[in-house]
């Protein structure tokens, strides 16, 4: 059994312990990893009381200092990307390929990403139309210190893509990784400290949110959100700083509709619908949870992806030949076999596919579910319109554009959807009327950090990337100048 590590909170670039500390298990073990920092509302007020000191002095460095830290971090983080890969599957149960291959690498690729952004200038210059002597130009300056929530199911992945554009445009930050998977945040406060970023600039306060987090949200100081998580929570924090004059980034919940047309080519389409319904155990709020396939090929397609689903290896996060390692949590395994449990009960198909490892079997531990496919479901399920976040994906077919996309549009998210099809019209088409954030055509996370992230309705309001970013954490401010 590895060491038990012990998560502090990192302030004004120290490390500061609190009284009391939470348990965080590996989900596959079911074995203490670490004991995680259970903040105060006190210690969220230091946290904001350091990044506000920190402010005037951070913001005012050259875009050349804050791109030479922000590549600074990001060649420390993969230095070290091994080291971070096998604490992200421990702590969160993800493949440990997965961490290895492509979240902690994605981390490296934010701050990298944002030092580039950095150096390209958004500022406009104009002459006035209608008074020849008269120049207007634009400029943005940094809004103040952030909040920086992140979630649990792509834990350093998601909080550095937040991070990387709140420093990189001259903020300062206190971040509230999410209370089941801090472990990797915790060791990226030694980044920083590697690094020598000035104390202050970023500060990680770990916790649960209705303590830590509201002190947070609600704090005088604080002059931006950034939230990554579920809608019910990111109501709370829209309607709790509701009277606050508080910039806000909410990007919340997804309910993703997959649509399979008779003309799409299933040999490219469903080894990417296999990734996109059960990559992470379905822990992505852009997974695939919705298939709707037209009634000619449904037979077809059904058979075929139900194929695919039974290759799929679950067990040992460690295993390079693992596909799903287990759920985060006991709470969150519950969760899902609810979900199940009412297809069962409203007498819909209930498909449960993927080969379970044989050590795994034995040993009766970890929070695993398998891949589960469900059919003979009416929209109004909950098992329809409810974001379950686990590998479970329901089927269903249809007839017409017309039907299928007010099936899919019904439902309150809007996060991200796919359409499959041969016919470059209909893409166009139908991507027009597809309620939601991003639409990818004959693919799945087609992901361009140049392009606007963030969903509808339900699923959030504000997008991440570049320049998209730079508007949640800036402001604006226009000069007219009379020359004359």
């Amino acid at each position: 059994m590895a060491s038990v590590q012990r998560i502090n909170n990192f302030i004004n670039g120290k490390y500061a312990s609190t009284e009391n500390y939470l348990e965080s298990l590996n989900p596959c073990t079911e074995e203490i990893i670490a004991h995680i920092a259970d903040s105060t509302t006190d210690d969220a007020k230091l946290a904001v009381q350091a990044a506000r000191q920190a402010f005037p002095s951070w913001s005012r460095q050259t875009a050349a200092k804050r791109i030479h830290y922000l590549n600074r971090i990001a060649d420390l983080i993969e230095a070290r990307l091994e080291d971070f890969a096998r604490a992200e599957s421990s702590d969160q149960g993800k493949p440990l390929w997965l961490a290895r291959t492509v979240e902690i690498p994605r981390a490296v690729d934010n701050f990298r990403f944002f030092a580039t952004a950095l150096s390209q200038s958004r500022e406009s210059f104009t002459q006035h139309t209608s008074a020849p002597n008269v120049i207007s130009y634009t400029t943005r300056s940094p809004c103040g210190v952030a909040v920086l929530i992140s979630p649990w199911n792509l834990p350093l992945y998601l909080l550095t893509w937040k991070i990387a554009p709140c420093i990189a445009f001259g903020c300062t930050c206190v971040c509230k990784p999410s209370e089941f998977t801090s472990v990797t945040a915790g060791m990226l406060a030694q980044v920083f400290i590697d690094a020598e970023l000035p104390p202050g600039v970023v500060n990680l306060v770990f916790g649960v949110g209705p303590r830590v987090g509201q002190a947070l949200i609600t704090h005088p100081d604080v002059n931006a959100i950034s939230f990554t998580g579920s809608t019910v929570t990111g109501y709370h924090i829209k309607k709790a700083i509701s009277h606050l004059p508080v910039k806000i980034s909410l990007e919340m919940g997804g309910k993703n509709a997959g649509i399979i047309f008779n003309d799409a080519d299933l040999s490219k389409c469903l080894p990417v619908l296999l990734r996109s319904c059960f990559l992470n155990s379905g822990q992505i709020c852009l997974c695939t949870s919705r298939l709707y396939v037209q009634r000619e090929i449904y037979d077809e397609f059904l058979k075929k992806f139900i194929a695919e689903v039974n290759t799929l290896k679950v067990g040992d996060p460690s295993d390079d030949s693992t596909k799903m390692g287990p759920v985060v949590s006991k709470e969150h395994q519950h969760k899902i076999e609810k979900y199940i449990e009412i297809a069962r009960q409203n007498g819909n198909e209930v498909i449960v596919a993927g080969i379970m490892d044989e050590n795994i079997k034995k040993s009766d531990k970890g929070y695993f579910i398998m891949p589960t496919v469900i059919l003979n479901v009416d929209d109004e399920s909950k098992l329809m319109t409810e974001e379950i976040f686990g590998p479970v994906v329901c089927i269903v077919p249809f007839d017409t554009e017309d039907e299928v996309m007010e099936r899919v549009n019904k439902i309150q998210y809007g996060l991200c959807g796919c359409i499959w099809t041969e016919s470059l019209g209909r893409a166009h088409r139908l991507a027009t009327r597809m309620e939601c954030g991003t639409v990818w055509i004959n693919g799945w996370m087609l992901r361009d950090l140049r392009m606007p992230f963030g969903g509808v309705k339900d699923s959030g309001m504000g997008r991440e990337g570049y320049p998209y970013s730079e508007d949640v954490f800036t402001e604006i401010k226009t000069v007219g100048i009379n020359i004359a």
